[in-house]
């Protein structure tokens, strides 16, 4: 499978243990001091530069640069860029402290349509969140936390195995709290809908677990 890496900025660290082999690696701005941080190297970073020193871009090989004044935030930029590689999958990885408002947007931003033909996957600080369209299936501990959001509409047809609280062909509203504090029941959870977009977000655990 191949997969593209969007880092973005911020305060602290994810929970990152390895990037999956061959990996191209895309900073959003400040992400490539995150990844300098972590001991990844930069294929390309994408954003208007504000966030990042003068040292840290000059060991980029390749920049995208952009106005200050854009109609799009950094990560935005990065995930287009990332797309125009034609990934399987795309792996975000970014902070879960700094702005309420970018970590929102951030988190509508990976169910957006743009991204419905390739699998989106995010590390954020402690958490990982999964995009599920259609059918995803997650790997996990029993007892581990997951909580579904239906985002942008209403997602019909959920129906979920391998949870403690199983979903039976029903449907999430945007803004209801019926998905809230799942649980995993076995070592995999599947995560089926006939219609629209969930986020599934594990407080404490790792987007690598997820098909």
């Amino acid at each position: 499978m191949t997969t593209v890496v969007v880092l973005s900025g911020g305060p602290d660290r994810p929970a990152v243990d390895a990037l999956p082999p061959g990996a191209t690696v895309i900073a959003a701005d400040g992400g490539a001091e995150l990844a300098r941080r972590l001991g990844l190297a930069v294929d390309l970073v994408v954003g208007d530069l504000d966030s990042i020193s003068a040292a840290t871009l000059a060991g980029i090989a390749q920049v995208e640069r952009h106005a200050a004044e854009k109609d799009a935030t950094d990560l935005e930029l990065a995930l287009q860029a990332a797309l125009r590689l034609e990934p399987e999958r795309i792996l975000v990885l970014g902070s879960a402290g700094g702005r309420l408002d970018h970590l929102f947007g951030s988190l509508l931003l990976l169910a957006a349509e743009d991204y419905a033909g390739v699998g989106i996957d995010a590390e954020i600080g402690p958490a990982a969140v999964h995009v599920v369209r259609g059918e995803r299936i997650l790997r996990g501990e029993p007892g581990e936390p997951i909580s579904l959001f239906a985002v942008h509409g209403p997602a019909s047809g959920v129906v979920t195995h391998g949870l403690v609280y199983p979903l039976r062909a029903e449907t999430l509203e945007p803004g209801s709290s019926r998905g809230v504090s799942n649980v995993f029941a076995a070592p995999e959870a599947r995560i089926g809908l006939e219609r629209g977009v969930v986020l599934a977000v594990r407080p404490s655990g790792s987007a690598t677990g997820g098909s």
